[in-house]
């Protein structure tokens, strides 16, 4: 501790020169280069603008699925209306099935090494072939003539005669099949799954018809690739869809069925009116009436008919071994049902929670965003799987085979369902670009995922959302760590970048930077600005700050636009007291200071050494410095003293009187993220107290600060970042004095336990 020394008035620190960045590198530069121009379509504020505009396709579909040889066949009306002011020669449509056809570059393009290829069956693997992909039998007018087109791997562009002029529609047919995948043995976000012992099938099918693609002011149409990792942008629309299956088969889909007087028996249409009025699960079929269906098979087939309004999508599930259990969910707009469609495998974990999970996300992320507006939202169990689509998702979780599972099955479960009927919301209703943009519906989902986690059950652990699980990924190799503002299929840490960072980003956003009450406000603003809509980034970007009032620019330059981390480093600390200028204060203050000195070790010797110095022999040779004590206070002293107190005002001698504690504590950015600054002061009693100063400390230099504090008791330790939310990923610079994390040295690997708690427990039963 040093004593600041009062001169004229009371001088409680210098100025210290920071050298300022230049304007192009400094972290709070405005995003006006990265964001695009505001225009007609999409103002500055984030809102649609008053020429937005969005396309619509509406489609009439025949499919039918032979469970005899795992094959699709269907066809298809699109009517296509044209809501943009340009006129269109050709027509985009995705054919995402081609993604496995023969010829896909997306075999093509995968990087291999030898060493992938470490057993026979990885071999067979890379041998294996798979005639997949859409085999189109013709394309025409609905007045039946044909329509020239041209197929590009995963895309298919439809040459018009005559422009689609803007405001007119256009109708036309397709016919086209294709063979459903193994989703066990190649993968996929569809297919099927095959039951040897009972020779049954679990169908689910995704991308499953020729669906068109976005057309817009951003970038036109978006006919980009489906490489497999970016998913899909698809328009709003009605659909029309009868399934053809085998007639012991259970349909579940997008949509309302609209022929249960036909496909169902009047006690599962019993069964079902009372679950539309029932707060938990009603079995509509149950696991005896399901083990009966899957022993035998019908010969016969039967066709569901589903309809479903302003979707951009459609799938469905279907097999002879579905439980079937609903409830209603009460949300304050209207009432949705909750559904769940699960072989036997699945229980006890799915007849326990499947459905309850549906109806808590339904109504946590209406309480976020919008309230659902759809009427059902389903959850199908597919083991090894977690894929969404309007009011439809499959998801794994699957028990042993005896029935017990592991913790991690069980929340691994209940997170796949609530972030896969979380899709409903991002990118199925707020309906942002997913093949070009990963993160805006997968880490916005995420985040709201994790809230809808915390409120299910206290301590939930959650696998993304709080800022210090994002640490380790954000401070690791910058070689292997993409910013969040890069496409899709160029992805480095693909889960860590789309899904953990964003939702930690806007965590922190929520938390920390501007509080929940403003961050609840300008999100639930964005959703509502974007329901049934296509939002870009900036919209997001841009939204938040114009309902919040909150200038985040440079929030989303360092989060979403670099590969920089948090490490800031508590890295000094200065500790002062004022100079009272009170002779009998400080002369004692010194004297005090001096004997806690640390003793050179001569002098200590010395005392025993030497026997008698030579003044001590003679004490003629001690004159006025011998003598002279340096902490008595004289005369002179205190007249000084007096004078000094007459040139100041009673608050002056007041606050000199204090004796506070004045802290200047120096910090830097490593990691290159700026992030306020969130400290923890203790002090001699036990006590403690926080301090919060905004990320803008760091504007006139975004690499070395310093901030003087004033504490009337004396601080024992400062710590940043104490309740670790800011992701900072260094945690030993951050203490004063300086703190060493214990760790454990495991000196063997410990043997792995082959059985889950609940089989460990039967077994002491």
């Amino acid at each position: 501790m040093k004593k600041l020394l009062v001169l004229s008035g009371l001088i409680l620190g210098s100025l210290h020169a920071l050298a300022q960045p230049g304007y192009n590198n400094n972290k709070f530069k405005q995003l006006h280069e990265e964001l695009p121009t505001p225009n007609v379509y999409r103002t500055a504020s984030g809102a649609p603008g008053h020429e937005y505009y969005q396309q619509q396709a509406n489609y009439d579909i025949k499919v039918e699925l032979n469970d005899a040889d795992q094959t699709i066949h269907g066809e298809e009306t699109v009517t296509y209306i044209n809501n943009s002011p340009d006129k269109l020669d050709y027509l985009w449509m995705q054919l995402d099935q081609n993604v496995r056809s023969m010829n896909s570059v997306s075999k093509l393009i995968t990087v291999e090494r030898m060493e992938d290829f470490y057993s026979i069956q990885a071999i067979h693997n890379k041998l294996f072939e798979f005639d997949g992909g859409f085999k189109i039998d013709y394309i025409k007018t609905t007045s039946g003539k044909k329509m020239t087109y041209a197929v590009n791997k995963t895309m298919l562009r439809i040459d018009l005669e005559e422009p689609l002029a803007p405001g007119e529609k256009i109708s036309f047919d397709l016919k086209w099949m294709y063979n459903i995948n193994d989703r066990m043995k190649i993968g996929g976000r569809s297919g099927y799954e095959y039951f040897k012992d009972e020779d049954n099938y679990i169908y689910t099918i995704a991308q499953w018809f020729p669906r068109m693609c976005v057309y817009n002011d951003v970038e036109g149409w978006q006919n980009k690739q489906f490489l497999g990792r970016g998913e899909f942008s698809l328009p709003f629309g009605d659909y029309n869809v009868e399934i053809t299956v085998p007639e012991d088969h259970v349909v579940g889909a997008t949509g309302e069925l609209q022929n249960a007087s036909t496909v169902l028996s009047s006690e599962q249409r019993k069964r079902l009116k009372e679950a539309a009025t029932s707060d938990s699960p009603v079995f509509i079929i149950t696991q005896e009436e399901a083990e009966k269906a899957e022993s035998k098979k019908e010969k016969g087939q039967k066709t569901w008919i589903f309809k479903a309004k302003n979707v951009r999508d459609f799938a469905f599930a279907s097999s002879r071994k579905f439980i079937w259990d609903a409830q209603r969910v009460q949300l304050p707009s209207k009432n949705v049902m909750a559904m769940s469609f699960y072989p036997k495998e699945g229980n006890p974990l799915w007849e326990r929670y499947s459905t309850k999970v549906v109806a808590h996300t339904i109504k946590t992320y209406s309480k976020y965003t919008i309230d659902y507006p759809y009427p059902v939202a389903i959850s199908v169990h597919a083991k090894s799987i977690g894929m969404e689509y309007p009011m439809i998702c499959f998801n794994g979780g699957r028990p042993e085979a005896d029935g017990t599972y592991s913790e991690r099955t069980k929340y691994g479960m209940l997170g796949v369902i609530i972030h896969e009927v979380g899709h409903n919301f991002f990118p199925m209703i707020i309906n942002s670009d997913e093949r070009q943009w990963t993160w805006m519906d997968e880490g916005l989902n995420t985040f709201v995922q994790y809230l809808t986690e915390q409120e299910w059950e206290r301590g939930y652990p959650s696998r993304r959302g709080p800022a210090y699980m994002i640490a380790d990924y954000m401070g690791g190799d910058k070689k292997y760590i993409s910013p969040i503002m890069t496409n899709s299929e160029s992805i480095w840490q693909f889960g860590n970048n789309a899904y953990g960072k964003p939702a930690t980003a806007l965590n922190i956003l929520r938390e920390t930077v501007m509080g929940r009450e403003l961050f609840d406000y300008a999100f639930k603003q964005y959703c509502e600005r974007w329901a049934f809509k296509h939002p870009t980034p900036a919209d997001l970007f841009r939204t938040m700050e114009d309902a919040s009032g909150v200038d985040l620019d440079w929030f989303w330059r360092g989060w979403f636009f670099t590969n920089d981390h948090v490490d800031i480093a508590l890295t000094n600390v200065k500790w002062y007291q004022l100079n009272t200028n009170d002779p009998a204060v400080e002369k004692a203050f010194q004297k005090a200071q001096d004997a806690k000195k640390d003793q050179f070790i001569g002098d200590t010797r010395n005392k025993t050494s030497i026997a008698q110095t030579e003044n001590e022999k003679d004490t003629s040779l001690n004159d006025f410095y011998n003598k002279h004590n340096i902490y008595e206070v004289d005369k002179l002293d205190k007249e000084e003293y007096e004078e000094f107190k007459s040139r100041l005002s009673q608050k002056d001698l007041d606050l000199l009187a204090a004796n506070n504690n004045f802290y200047e504590l120096h910090f830097e950015n490593i990691g290159g993220l700026v992030m306020p600054l969130i400290i923890r002061a203790t002090f001699v009693d036990g006590t403690e107290e926080i301090i919060r100063i905004p990320a803008e400390v760091w504007m006139r230099d975004n690499y070395n600060i310093s901030k003087v504090f004033i504490f009337e008791k004396e601080v024992v330790s400062f710590r940043l970042d104490p309740f670790l939310e800011t992701g900072d990923t260094n945690l030993n610079n951050n203490a004063w004095p300086k703190e060493v994390e214990p760790s454990r040295y495991q000196l063997f690997q410990e043997k792995k336990m082959n059985e889950n708690p609940m089989q460990r427990q039967r077994r002491m039963d």
